[in-house]
């Protein structure tokens, strides 16, 4: 079993806390992506992802994973590392937040889930299906880490996708102001003692689709 196979968010997080304490949050950043799916009737069934990680956590999970070509890693050498992130992703409720018309909506595991090794990042593709598929006027995602370990960020160009959508629903995005700065001014001890635990809800990406 390599190093890599055990990796994981849970132990990411153990490690980096016995690290310098005076370095604040966030710890890792991500470029993300999503594609909202619907069924032919109208009703949403799930949220599809893309996340690309920064180059440095990529390169720390890279760590122990045989290949047959260097610096090349395919899907087949990923997919033991892309089922330990997902599994890990779990304990956080895959940083993904959704309510259709104000009410709180529950996702099944994920699915289609598959690493890939692009531009010198990790990107993580997997699909979240919405435990009962629903129509609704107003769907509202946010996606963040409450404990701002993670920073997300849309990425510039089509964070977010209506697929198999009524041609009358519209998509509207909120992008969060950087909040890496009020991290650091709170200090690492600030995160450690569960005071701040949902402080990085100020900073959620908010994706919301209305169909009239």
């Amino acid at each position: 079993m390599t190093r890599s196979f055990v990796w994981g968010f849970a132990l990411l997080v153990m490690l980096l806390a016995g690290a310098d304490r005076a370095s604040a949050h966030p710890h890792v950043w991500v470029k993300s992506a999503s594609e909202l799916v619907y069924a032919a009737d109208g009703t949403i069934t799930g949220v599809r992802h893309t996340w690309t990680f920064d180059d440095m956590f990529s390169t720390y999970a890279l760590q122990g994973i045989e290949t047959k070509t260097k610096g090349v890693y395919t899907r087949e050498e990923l997919a033991p590392l892309a089922q330990t992130n997902v599994e890990s992703l779990r304990e956080f409720g895959f940083f993904t937040f959704a309510k259709a018309d104000g009410k709180k909506q529950k996702f099944e595991e994920p699915v289609d889930y598959y690493l890939e090794y692009k531009d010198s990042a990790l990107v993580l593709h997997f699909v979240l299906p919405f435990k009962t598929p629903f129509k609704s006027r107003q769907l509202a995602v946010e996606i963040f880490d409450p404990s701002y370990f993670v920073d997300f960020q849309l990425q510039d160009k089509d964070p977010v996708k209506l697929v198999g959508a009524p041609a009358s629903c519209t998509t509207a995005i909120e992008r969060p102001r950087d909040g890496t700065a009020s991290a650091q001014k709170l200090g690492e001890d600030n995160f450690l003692d569960g005071s701040n635990a949902n402080y990085g809800a100020m900073f959620a990406n908010k994706i919301t689709v209305t169909c009239p």
